[in-house]
């Protein structure tokens, strides 16, 4: 029996998007509710009583319509907004039991339970009732003496309602029962071409794998299958940070509403990209040289067809919105053709490096002022404080005619004002 030093949970959001829906509207309680991507095309979240019904993740909603209108179905536009603003409420919430978390998704964090002397399964149920009665949002927890046990008991919390949302599996007499009703292909690391070699090769469950030859897993699934094995036997390999590090390249992509023939339009939607490529480098404290755009027509219609790109560059890398524009149009001006029905535009930054260290352009014009510095200080406090485009840039336009198709979109509760719920007693 390995001598345990760390100690991980894993709080993971129950069916996060329909949770967070679900939070403003108490009457969907029981109700199947499911969650459509951008332009409303695929169910990308399901609530268990959606998935009893037979509707499967990443599908097109279409191919559903019949069950939803005579299930009574409540469905919804994706609203990653709220979305973003309930995950850090969780995240905020669940930082107030550990001394160490990391944030591995919108909806799940791994915390350290590590040196502290508590009834783990008791603390954990604490933490799910506390962040549920905060949040709204419910979690289930894992816990493990690795991140892949963790993740793994978190899996059988999930499961079966007789262990309410926490599952410990730090105690090694329990371990192996547990491995064995665990099939390979839901271990988290083990994607579905190594699972199917390894059932080809007799190993169908966890247990089986944990007990494996370590050369030869080395030889086979290299050694990030070996760290997963030697997770599976309670050795923890697999280290995290508390904070991911900075992107080195940010894209904001869209497919349009309905297709756009007009320049001025496509112009307008690739100034929306860029000014939020631009938002996203500030926020991590970065700074950019090169831009690519892309555009692309509807590959959907029996008509001609044109896609194009292009990569534009900076003397001096930067962060300021108005010098981003101003690259993104002149890139257009060099694509774009008339005559085609536009579908689908794309904004990249890369060349990416920390904002404090950039190296300049000895004959360079394009040095940002202190003044340009805090007008972007202020723009994104202001959305940050209002909402996401409280604050816009005259180039993305007003009307919006490419704007995406969310029929069902619903407020944004808790980030704007005239959406704030209201209370009457």
């Amino acid at each position: 029996m390995p001598v345990i030093k760390q100690i991980f949970a894993l709080a993971d959001c129950n069916s996060f998007y329909t949770s967070c829906e679900k939070v403003f509207k108490p009457s969907l309680d029981g109700r199947p509710v499911i969650v459509l991507s951008n332009n409303d095309g695929c169910v990308i979240a399901r609530t268990a009583e959606a998935k009893a019904l037979g509707i499967s993740g990443f599908e097109p909603v279409f191919k559903y319509r019949e069950i939803i209108d005579k299930n009574n179905v409540a469905v919804f536009s994706a609203n990653f907004t709220l979305y973003g603003d309930l995950s850090s409420r969780v995240m905020a919430t669940l930082r107030q039991f550990t001394p160490e978390m990391e944030i591995y998704s919108i909806d799940e964090a791994f915390l350290s339970l590590s040196g502290m002397n508590i009834d783990r399964e008791k603390y954990c149920r604490n933490i799910r009732n506390v962040v549920k009665q905060w949040t709204g949002i419910p979690v289930s927890i894992g816990i493990g003496p690795t991140k892949t046990l963790a993740k793994l008991a978190n899996r059988f919390a999930k499961k079966d309602p007789a262990l309410d949302g926490v599952m410990d599996l730090t105690d090694h007499s329990r371990l192996d029962g547990f491995l064995e009703k665990t099939e390979v292909k839901d271990i988290w690391g083990v994607g579905r071409k190594h699972s199917k070699f390894l059932n080809r090769h007799g190993i169908q469950n966890a247990l089986q794998l944990s007990q494996a030859d370590d050369n030869w897993v080395r030889k086979h699934l290299t050694v990030t299958g070996l760290r997963t094995v030697e997770e599976l036997r309670g050795h923890p390999c697999i280290q995290g940070d508390e904070a991911p590090p900075p992107k080195q390249c940010i894209m904001t992509s869209r497919s349009f509403g309905r297709d756009i023939h007009a320049k001025e339009d496509l112009e307008q939607a690739a100034a929306e990209f860029t000014a939020m490529c631009a938002e996203k480098l500030r926020k991590q404290r970065s700074k950019a040289s090169l831009l690519t755009l892309f555009i692309a027509s509807n590959s959907f219609r029996d008509e001609p067809q044109y896609s194009n790109s292009v990569t534009l560059s900076l003397s001096e890398p930067t962060d300021y919105t108005p010098r981003l524009l101003e690259l993104t149009r002149r890139g257009l001006k060099s694509i774009f053709k008339p005559g085609y029905s536009y579908k689908r535009a794309g904004v990249m930054l890369s060349g990416i490096g920390p904002g404090n260290t950039v190296q300049l352009d000895l004959l360079g014009s394009c040095r940002e002022s202190p003044g340009e510095y805090r007008i972007m200080q202020a723009v994104d406090a202001v959305n940050a404080r209002t909402g996401r485009g409280s604050l816009k840039y005259a180039a993305a336009g007003t009307d919006r005619p490419w704007r995406m198709n969310q029929g069902k979109l619903s407020p944004r509760y808790t980030t704007n004002w005239p959406d704030v719920p209201v209370v009457r007693a």
